[in-house]
């Protein structure tokens, strides 16, 4: 510990002094903005800022309640301790230990309404205040060495049978998540686990939450969110449903039978009479358009709001408070806006709804809170600015910032500017391209430029604010970073956003080389002095552009990149991603490209230029064989690299002092070979 102190220590001065720009310790220390929950009458909302302690790594939050009619602010402890559920008509919930609580005085005081949660998580309490609903791990096989045989207490050993043994950054324990109902009414009714006897997960592994299950409006039905696959069926499908589970009569019935893609997020309409969810069309491609479905609950008549809008939702939703519109955040020209469809009263009626753009501006709404009268509560970001909370106003789009966790650290800051760029490609079409200068930019100086090269490789190139891929802290070490919106983006269309599939090598390499020489054509840039750099998808970028840049970059940083796609296919967990991005597995017949033409490792004889390859030691959706085969390789040829090895990180940085560590070695090799 004390040792970690004295590195923290090490720092500060470097920091203090550079308080001008943003420094890596000032990006951890930022506080971290996010909506709790709006009060029933949708005057007051509860938010906390979460901060992490740079010598511990330890996180805690700090809560504040903001009366949304008069913008003030105060601090609050009304969860003494306690972790929040919900907050309705019939109060605030929360647990504490094995115990649910009520409050009807905004946590003045709380009562004990049930002791029936232990182990519970992710609760909802029904609307009538008559049920709670909640997740929990149970048994489902014996995978583990000392649970098949009771004499070898000190086994590791773990045996599968079939797929699916690992998923992102966890192995398969034997234990799935179902979701339980307990009576608060009857707390002798025996908690019921209303998936009993099914290995199937709800919520979703891995980053499903309360958000995968739903109470109705008349508190008579569960429905949730599961995908009842399991094995190598699970590993290639993507099909997830949405199941009614029926309190009264204990039966359970499919509501999106035959809707064969992704459908998530269920959410009641204010009245109960209709539900709305995101959904996919096609199984086996998550990153199908997403697209906003509404269902009438009595007639089972589904309307699908956003299908001849050529755009995809990005990932949440809220429902007006009349229920006649819904409201939602997608990308859209390098940015992420806020956007509303109308619901028609009548679903069966085919005619399709507008949707119409709420907001303009060089930003990201990256979530919806919920409605306030005229306006709408929403998190906003943009490339020089963390999370905060901003209100709407639903008639003109107009935005104000209503929390203001880190103006007093920006107010201290020169930022960076930010210009969207169209370039042409070289099959003529047009592509938006982020150029970021560097704080104080001087445009008869020359400087070093880096091409970012994005992951998902369907995911926005937006107004993003990251803690890692941070361009704010990237121009203000002295980098112009060239950021294309390059085939396989949303926010350019649907066909632009599909265009990657089965292409990774071909077209998307062509865009990033056609923004880096666009911009290298400006004086102040040193053509000199060009890297490029990404992760995941970017990391495979790298990797690629590294044999057929023709020497146009001076250095490479590939984080959590696939190198070798036969090895990468043979290793990685969630098949339906491979098995649609690729084009298929490699001893298909004829061979998809993926693996030959578009296979970064084939093209190693041609690598010249320094590289250095970060590698998750518990990434499981691009394994560790990946960064060291490219590593290895690069060593092997003489080629000037490095490896960082992250043991306990997946496919983020999640702790502070990788973290710090990254970014630090990040800038130190590019200072070094730039």
């Amino acid at each position: 510990m004390k040792k970690i102190f004295l590195l923290f220590l090490s720092c500060l001065p470097f920091a203090m002094k550079a308080q001008e720009v943003m420094t890596p310790e000032l990006l951890w220390s930022l506080g971290r903005v996010s909506a709790v929950s709006m009060s029933p009458d949708a005057k007051t909302l509860l938010y906390k800022v979460a901060k992490t302690d740079l010598a511990t790594e330890k996180s805690s939050s700090a809560y504040f309640l903001l009366n949304l009619e008069n913008n003030q602010v105060s601090q609050t402890e009304l969860l003494n301790g306690r972790t929040f559920v919900q907050w309705d008509k019939n109060g605030m919930y929360a647990t504490k230990g094995d115990e649910l609580s009520r409050s009807t005085d905004n946590g003045a005081s709380w009562t004990v309404v049930s002791t029936q949660v232990q182990d519970a998580e992710n609760l909802r309490v029904s609307p009538d205040g008559r049920w709670v609903a909640f997740s929990k791990t149970v048994p489902s096989e014996k995978v583990l060495g000392k649970e098949r045989y009771n004499d070898v207490g000190n086994s590791t050993a773990q045996v599968y049978t079939d797929l699916n043994y690992r998923h992102w950054d966890t192995w398969n324990d034997g234990k799935v998540s179902h979701v339980f109902l307990a009576s608060i009414d009857n707390p002798r009714t025996p908690v019921k686990d209303i998936m009993a006897g099914e290995p199937y997960d709800c919520p979703q592994k891995p980053f499903g939450g309360a958000e995968d299950f739903v109470f109705s409006g008349d508190s008579k039905t569960v429905v949730y969110v599961c995908k009842k696959k399991a094995g190598k069926a699970y590993a290639q499908s993507t099909n997830t449903d949405l199941y009614a589970y029926d309190i009264g009569d204990g039966k359970t019935s499919n509501w999106t039978e035959g809707m064969m893609g992704y459908d998530v997020a269920p959410s009641f309409s204010p009245d109960g009479k209709k539900i709305a969810w995101l959904s996919m069309k096609r199984d086996g491609y998550e990153a199908d358009k997403n697209d906003i479905v509404v269902m009438d609950i009595a007639t089972k008549a589904r309307l699908n709001l956003t299908a001849g809008w050529d755009e995809t939702v990005d990932g949440g939703f809220a429902w007006s408070t009349k229920g006649d519109k819904i409201y939602f955040n997608a990308a859209t020209k390098g940015t992420q806006q806020l956007f509303a469809v109308n619901v028609p009263a009548n679903v069966m009626v085919k005619m399709m709804p507008a949707v119409a753009q709420v907001t303009k501006g060089i930003f990201d709404v990256t979530g919806v809170v919920g409605q306030q009268g005229n306006n709408l509560v929403v998190s906003r970001t943009d490339m020089n600015h963390a999370t905060e909370l901003f209100l709407v106003d639903l008639k003109n789009g107009n935005m104000k910032a209503v929390t203001h966790a880190n103006d007093a650290v920006y107010s201290k800051l020169k930022l960076s500017e930010t210009k969207l760029r169209m370039v042409t490609t070289t099959d003529g079409k047009q592509m938006g391209v982020w150029v970021i200068y560097p704080p104080g930019f001087d445009p008869a100086k020359k400087y070093p430029t880096l091409l970012y090269c994005q992951g998902g490789p369907e995911s926005a190139l937006s107004q993003f604010y990251s803690v890692r891929w941070n361009f704010q802290l990237m121009a203000a070490n002295g980098y112009i970073v060239v950021a294309p919106n390059r085939r396989g983006m949303p926010g350019w269309g649907v066909a632009w956003n599909e265009a990657i599939a089965k292409d990774w090598g071909g077209q998307p390499m062509k865009d990033y080389l056609s923004a880096i020489d666009d911009v290298a054509k400006e004086s102040y840039v040193d053509k000199n002095r060009l890297g490029c750099v990404g992760a995941s998808y970017g990391g495979y970028s790298v990797f690629m552009l590294a044999g057929i840049h023709n020497n146009r970059f001076k250095s490479f940083i590939a984080h959590d990149g696939l190198f070798d796609m036969k090895s990468w296919y043979g290793t990685t967990e969630e098949l339906w991603f491979a098995n649609w991005d690729l084009g298929g597995n490699y001893w298909s017949k004829p061979i998809p490209k993926s693996y030959d033409q578009f296979n970064p490792s084939n093209y190693i004889d041609q690598w010249n230029t320094p590289i250095m390859v970060v590698q998750g030691g518990i990434d499981f959706r691009v394994p560790i064989e990946q960064g060291l085969e490219a590593f290895q390789a690069a060593q092997l040829k003489g080629i000037k690299s490095k490896l960082l090895y992250i043991p306990n990180e997946n496919h983020w940085v999640l702790h502070a002092h990788n973290g710090l560590v990254w970014q630090r070695e990040f800038f130190a090799w590019l200072k070094e070979t730039l």
